[in-house]
């Protein structure tokens, strides 16, 4: 499965969510390349016959041991990437959700080497993977929307 990863033949799907808890997302520091170090969402590629929510679900129980229910889907976001020659590194269409937390305490692992429960406010001042502002402030409006987060 690694070797599809790095330079893959047509662009992986792949699923991510945002869980919120009494007002704060769920980021976790990525412990594996791509960006490495950089804080981003729970997320992996989605395997055949498994709806993007359930994989956004699944990545979230194994990469950090959380359970939760599914708000709403908020957007694509793709990741594409180029190796010094130009060609494409990683091609990643990732779609984002948004979820309430249910139950669990974040762990980190192999995936995920720090976690953080971040309020709007907090995430101007971490380093996070590209574009991933505007998808965290979409799930705080998500949440809101939803009175049960």
């Amino acid at each position: 499965m690694t070797s599809e990863r790095f330079y893959p033949s047509r662009p992986i799907l792949a699923a991510s969510v945002a869980v919120i808890r009494n007002g704060r997302i769920l980021l976790a520091a990525r412990g594996k390349p791509p960006s490495e170090g950089l804080y981003s969402l729970p997320g992996g590629m989605v395997e055949t016959g498994e709806r993007l929510s359930e994989a956004a679900l699944r990545e979230l129980r194994e990469e950090v041991g959380v359970e939760a229910e599914i708000i709403g889907l908020i957007a694509p976001v793709e990741f594409i990437e180029r190796d010094e020659m130009g060609h494409i590194k990683h091609h990643v269409v990732i779609a984002a959700h948004a979820a309430r937390w249910v139950s669990g305490e974040p762990q980190t692992g192999p995936e995920a080497k720090d976690i953080r429960w971040v309020t709007e406010r907090d995430i101007a001042d971490l380093p996070m993977t590209a574009g991933l502002t505007g998808i965290l402030q979409r799930a705080f409006e998500l949440a809101r929307e939803d009175s049960r987060s």
